[in-house]
């Protein structure tokens, strides 16, 4: 032991620790396998916090990048375009507020990639969009919400979650049964609302034998992928096969979105004439969005831990320094979501789920995809030709589908292989499938940490603080803001304003 000790000491500082990503790095061919190179591409980069990191020096561009960029693009103009569509229609603004909104949206997006996930925090996922927001949207405009109010408070909350490193703590006393739950939760009920969408699409164009055979052969194509560990094409190939299948066998598409450069004037869109036409916010619709701004930064925790989780289960051993670190990425999300709603744009931020699950598939960090998704999303913005095709419901559907939602199934499942946890994560499922997955999370968060359910070793093993305290407060927080808005079944709204 003494001897090693000596040896080690005596050896000038040259060991893979002390060497930076520059001196480690090799070239794939000095590689038995693709998959090992990727994977110490990722265990010997060094990301820096609110440092500089730059391509080439600090990490590379890879083939592997431009999945996770093209599934993120389309999942941004999709999301973004729903929310825009959901203020739109009780607002009474045409489709032309829509379309110049997304836009503009994914410029705004774009440039705030670049600076925190592409330069300043490469640990930070993207920010995205906050996809279980949109139901209540038309609850918040009746109540005379305002959108730059809500943005605005919900990126002051995120900071201040960010700041107290209140995201980190809720994830490290999320147990893994309950991962697991919510990934099983969120990948299922997603794939079922893409395949029931495709179906519609379906009816609608008179054509309902498309989308089962779509659906059947990205099944198959999805599964020779597993077999040939090629998994991290199938967004491109299943979107490849999902749209050449669907025009070949008749159905409708159109380029209809020319190229073109949205209004970029934060006083066109907040105008009493023109963009939102609501003008600027007053005191009053700051009061008015208050509670939906709690519960949706509170909804950031699960939504975040999911995605970390997922990661961390793609990335081999000895990658902790690459992985998402949820602070940094509500830090980024709520910067992100303060200055898009003074400029103007319809977004609300969260972690971008279509891009980090892509990416941990393909074995790839954060940072490089990162500024591809930047440069699609400002070549869709401006060339507008893509943003049709991302729409067009065949390459949508079964984009998100192997993209985002079967992958969540399956890190769901690998959770729930062990122990206890199988207890914890039927409850999340049950819970969320009776409100939300934000409540499912809550509360078997503290029905587990108290060891009503799960592993009892680790609920003695808690504090009392970290057992009960907290997540009792979390529980009752996230209840008490649903049950004021109106989204507990059964229960109108508390808050007299959003009764309906």
């Amino acid at each position: 032991m003494s001897n090693s000790t000596h040896d080690q000491r005596s050896v000038p500082p040259n060991n893979e620790n002390e060497l930076n990503y520059e001196q480690q790095h090799r070239p794939s061919s000095a590689f038995n396998t693709r998959e090992e190179y990727l994977e110490h591409e990722l265990q010997i980069m060094a990301p820096k916090r609110w440092r500089p990191n730059l391509p080439f020096k600090d990490y590379r561009f890879e083939l592997e990048d431009s999945i996770p960029a093209m599934a993120g693009t389309i999942g941004k103009v999709v999301m973004v375009g729903a929310i825009a569509a959901t203020f739109a229609a009780p607002l009474g603004l045409d489709e032309s507020f829509i379309l110049e909104n997304v836009r503009y949206e994914l410029l705004i997006a774009a440039f705030f990639i670049i600076i925190f996930s592409g330069f300043l925090l490469p640990t930070a996922n993207l920010a995205g969009t906050h996809g279980p927001l949109i139901p209540l949207i038309p609850i918040v405009v009746a109540a005379g919400g305002h959108p730059m109010a809500f943005g605005l408070l919900i990126g002051a909350f995120g900071l201040m979650l960010a700041i107290s490193k209140g995201g980190s703590m809720l994830a490290n006393l999320t147990s893994k049964g309950v991962c697991g739950g919510l990934l099983l939760y969120l990948g299922f009920v997603g794939t079922m609302s893409q395949i029931k969408k495709l179906l519609a699409w379906g009816d609608d164009i008179g054509m309902t034998h498309i989308p089962f055979v779509v659906i059947l052969c990205t099944i198959l194509l999805y599964a020779l992928l597993e077999h040939w560990r090629k998994r991290w094409l199938a967004v491109p190939l299943s979107c490849l096969l999902g749209g050449t299948l669907a025009f070949a066998m008749g159905a409708p598409f159109e380029f209809k979105t020319g190229p073109g450069l949205p209004n970029l004037n934060p006083m066109y869109w907040w105008g009493e004439n023109s963009g939102w036409m609501l003008g600027l916010p007053t005191v009053e619709s700051f009061v008015v969005v208050l509670p939906f701004a709690i519960l949706a930064v509170a909804m950031w925790s699960p939504d975040f831990l999911g995605h970390q989780v997922f990661q961390k289960i793609s990335y081999p051993e000895r990658t902790e320094k690459v992985q998402m670190n949820i602070d940094d990425t509500m830090t980024s999300a709520s910067i992100r979501q303060t200055f898009g709603s003074l400029l103007g744009g319809a977004n609300f931020a969260s972690s971008w789920g279509t891009y980090i699950v892509p990416a941990a598939i393909a074995k790839r960090p954060i940072p490089a995809g990162a500024l591809l998704t930047a440069l699609f999303c400002i070549v869709a913005g401006l060339w507008g030709y893509p943003m049709d095709l991302a729409i067009w419901q065949p390459v949508l559907c079964v984009a998100l589908v192997v993209g985002v939602f079967i992958p969540l199934l399956e890190a769901g499942m690998e959770m729930t292989r062990e122990g206890k946890t199988t207890q914890s994560a039927a409850i999340v499922v049950f819970a969320s499938a009776l409100v939300n997955p934000a409540f499912g999370w809550s509360l078997t968060m503290l029905i587990d940490n108290l060891g009503l359910v799960g592993c009892k070793e680790r609920s003695a093993d808690l504090t009392k603080m970290t057992r009960w305290i907290i997540p009792g407060c979390m529980f009752i927080l996230l209840t008490t803001v649903m049950a004021a808005v109106g989204m507990l079944p059964g229960i109108p709204a508390l808050i007299p304003s959003f009764q309906h």
